[in-house]
């Protein structure tokens, strides 16, 4: 079982705060530690978001898929 640094349930958050809230979590990751998210819809959006602001410092993979609950592991390069 994975050892996540930072878990982020996302709906928690209000929409203006959601993709801040996970970047400031990913900025603050060790290279090396991972993060989950968790939504309530696919976060392609963020994923398009990663790769244009954070090119070559990420991966990403999904863990669950819907169609309820997505969970994404992102770990910092």
């Amino acid at each position: 079982m994975q050892t996540f640094a930072k878990v982020i349930n996302v709906p928690d958050y209000p929409p203006r705060e959601k993709h801040p809230t996970i970047f400031k979590a990913f900025d603050a990751l060790a290279s090396g530690e991972i993060m989950q998210i968790i939504n309530d819809h696919d976060p392609k959006p963020l994923l398009y978001q990663f790769m244009m602001e954070r090119a070559e410092q990420f991966t990403w993979e999904y863990t669950e898929e819907g169609p309820e609950i997505w969970k994404v592991t992102i770990s910092k390069r």
